[in-house]
């Protein structure tokens, strides 16, 4: 379990963003799943997104739709509206692909040398990568090309054990997101998912000469090994995750229910205290938390309530010597803080704060360990670390190296070990590994990778002045030898919501662009959350626009620092980020000349009006309730891209869509490409200035892959 990330990626409802609604049916586990080559075992539970996410946030499901019509009473008109509906999705989806026929082969070319240079980049920096390892005493586990393999800590030949292979199980397509190995290592469970679906599937192996499949569990979302022999487990129904169940593998096995959320505001998940003491039952919606105990030592008894959950308040508990340690937003100022109290007496008026985040902070991830715990912190995309030590009582926060923008967690299931190990990555920059050593009290780079770190490319941070003169930092990398800034192509990307942060993960494509001369630059506009909880609150609801207006400071302020021109600037954008990006496009499509659209959110005003939708009321947090409040109604459709749409010179635009989206249902998608298309259109034929031109606006749908989350070998053909 890598730290306390089941939170700090789900405190509220990331937990959602793995959630799917087509469920595996128990009689056919493989239905729906095809092996994958290359995933590798990411202990923690969280590869469903190539991102890291912050307290409290999501990436959430989206429905697209135009506004509703009158009620129709007869249900036969209702049927036939349904019947209308399906033929007119039929018909756009049919034009499109006839679109995108005619279009891509203009790009044949272009796209072979991209794909020949992705894959020569890939290949250089995924040669000597290796695969994380778990280390259980002696033991040591890991994953390759879809197979669990079991070593020896001393073993230097190389012999290895096969425990799990998903081609000889029949498990086609689907690649292995999460493993937990109980305590006396001879079970393991294992979830499998699709790239074509975020359902995921548990498998539980008895361990031993011929690893045998003892229970496999559909629509399961989180899972810990509470003793030997007894596994809790969440599952997942309509995106929702709300139960909690207790199964046994002793000689009288037995599945019973042990928790349920009736709140449909809250998701529940499952957590493992580091020293294996408590099982955690966490109920969390976007600003409040519960949690419930479970003693494995007693893991038949009923769970105990730590705090009863109080509105605004976040917090999640590990455990050390007796004492509660609580990470929370209790108190003032209104970010995180870590706190602790007794097992027996855990009510908030017992905390008592043991170290608390400066102003403007955001908490990255979080590792316990026996005699300390490291925080990793982001302020104003600088990364550095806090380590505080419960035995002398002290602080020492370490520096990190100024190219690295992400940090990446490894496995630490032995809590009493003397080094932290982590990776840093930028999007240029592959993963590097570096190691903590408590014991020496210093960073140590470790030198596995022969790759050598980026030489060439330069990373700059700027702040841009917003509309209310609030200061928002820009992250710019370009290559070191290119001259005449102003005349080369920039890549702008932005999210700003759910208080998540842009995607800064190291990817081939962008270091490809760097190497062609492109500007990379990344603005951290209000709603992520780059800079704490505040950040994000300044930017959701009836402050849903100071993002947008963060978003045109920096390009403007990008553009007058010589860093390319309106002519050459293109804006980048996924899920969430649709937001952002659509509104600028409407309101200064001067400053871009091109928009990239990844699945996305596109319609806020009509999907927020339908409390129908499952995720609906959780998000009423994040963008308010109009149906309830006409003020918010009119907030929200004075942003809302597929609301303002007008005719006008649009930039071009390229959007990837996905069948299988959950989130983002391809019919909104193909509706806002039509009224956009149309809208340039005329545009185009009311005016006839010299130079007039009309831009392409394309939609790709794509047939596998699903909101974002595609395997490498899909990633490279987009």
């Amino acid at each position: 379990c890598v730290g306390l990330r089941n939170l700090l990626q789900g405190l509220s409802f990331s937990v959602k963003y793995y959630s799917g609604i087509n469920h595996l049916q128990t009689t056919c586990p493989c239905s729906k799943i095809k092996a994958k080559k290359c995933y590798i075992l990411n202990c923690s539970g969280c590869t469903c997104t190539r991102r890291s996410a912050p307290p409290g946030s999501i990436l959430p499901w989206r429905f697209f739709s135009c506004k509703e019509g009158p009620r129709i009473s007869s249900k036969r008109k209702q049927n036939t509206s349904v019947v209308t509906s399906e033929l007119l999705h039929k018909n756009l989806l049919k034009s499109e692909q006839e679109n995108w026929n005619d279009i891509s082969p203009i790009y044949k070319p272009m796209t072979k040398r991209i794909r020949e240079k992705l894959e020569e980049l890939h290949n250089k920096y995924t040669f000597n990568s290796e695969s994380p390892r778990m280390r259980f005493g002696e033991n040591v586990y890991f994953e390759e090309n879809g197979c669990i393999f079991l070593s020896k800590a001393d073993d230097d030949e190389g012999n290895v054990d096969i425990l799990f292979s998903t081609d000889n199980l029949g498990f086609s397509d689907a690649f292995i997101q999460r493993i937990r190995i109980s305590p006396d290592q001879r079970y393991m469970a294992i979830s499998l998912k699709s790239e074509n679906s975020e359902e995921a599937t548990c498998v539980i192996m008895k361990l031993g000469h011929f690893p045998v499949v003892k229970k496999i569990i559909p629509s399961v979302f989180s899972f810990e090994w509470a003793t030997n022999d007894v596994l809790y487990y969440t599952t997942q129904k309509n995106l929702k995750c709300q139960n909690v169940f207790m199964t046994t593998f002793t000689n009288q096995k037995h599945t019973k229910l042990v928790y349920t959320e009736q709140d449909a505001r809250f998701f529940v998940d499952i957590y493992l205290t580091k020293d294996r003491r408590f099982l955690t039952i966490n109920s969390n919606s976007k600003t409040t938390s519960e949690v419930w105990l479970v003693d494995c030592r007693n893991p038949f008894e009923l769970p105990a309530l730590v705090q009863a959950r109080t509105k605004g308040v976040i917090y999640h508990i590990e455990h050390r010597n007796d004492e509660l340690y609580i990470l929370t937003t209790y108190g003032e100022p209104a970010e995180y803080k870590l706190m602790k109290a007794p097992v027996a007496s855990s009510s908030k008026e017992n905390w008592q704060l043991v170290y608390a985040l400066e102003k403007k902070t955001k908490l990255v991830d979080f590792e316990m360990f026996s005699d300390d715990c490291i925080m990793f912190l982001k302020n104003a995309s600088h990364l550095y670390l806090n380590v505080i030590s419960f035995v002398s009582h002290s602080v020492q926060s370490i520096k990190l190296p100024t190219w690295a923008c992400e940090f990446e967690l490894e496995s630490h299931p032995e809590h009493t070990t003397s080094t932290c190990y982590f990776q840093l990555s930028s999007p240029v920059h592959p993963p590097k590994r570096f190691a903590y050593s408590f014991k020496e009290n210093n960073l140590i780079e470790q030198a596995v990778q022969e790759v050598p770190i980026i030489t060439n490319c330069h990373t700059t941070r700027l702040l841009a002045k917003s509309k209310d003169e609030t200061l928002v930092p820009i992250t710019v990398f370009h290559n070191m030898n290119s001259k005449e800034l102003h005349r080369k192509p920039l890549l702008v990307h932005v999210y700003g919501a759910y208080g998540i942060d842009l995607n800064m993960n190291f990817k081939e494509e962008k270091l490809m662009l760097i190497e062609e001369g492109w500007i990379l630059a990344y603005c951290h506009v209000r709603g992520g959350g780059e800079l704490g909880l505040s950040w994000h609150k300044g930017g959701c609801q009836h402050n849903k626009l100071k993002g947008l207006h963060d978003l045109k400071a920096c390009i403007m302020l990008l553009h007058e620092l010589g860093f390319s021109q309106p002519k050459h600037t293109a804006l980048a954008a996924a899920s969430a980020g649709g937001v952002l990006a659509g509104a600028l496009c409407n309101t200064d499509p001067e400053l871009i000349r091109a928009m990239v659209l990844q699945a996305p959110f596109v319609d806020v005003l009509n999907t927020m009006m339908k409390t129908h939708l499952p995720l609906t009321i959780e998000e009423q947090e994040e963008w308010g309730n109009p149906l309830e409040d006409e003020k918010c109604m009119k907030y929200i459709k004075s942003y809302c891209p597929y609301q303002n749409i007008k005719p006008q010179c649009y930039p071009s635009v390229f959007i990837t869509a996905y069948e299988n989206d959950q989130r983002i249902p391809l019919t909104g998608v193909l509706r806002y490409v039509q009224k956009l298309r149309k809208a340039a259109l005329d545009h185009a034929s009311r005016t006839s200035k010299k130079g007039n031109w009309i831009p392409n606006i394309i939609l790709d749908v794509q047939a596998n892959g699903s909101h974002c989350d595609s395997s490498w070998e899909h990633s490279v053909s987009e």
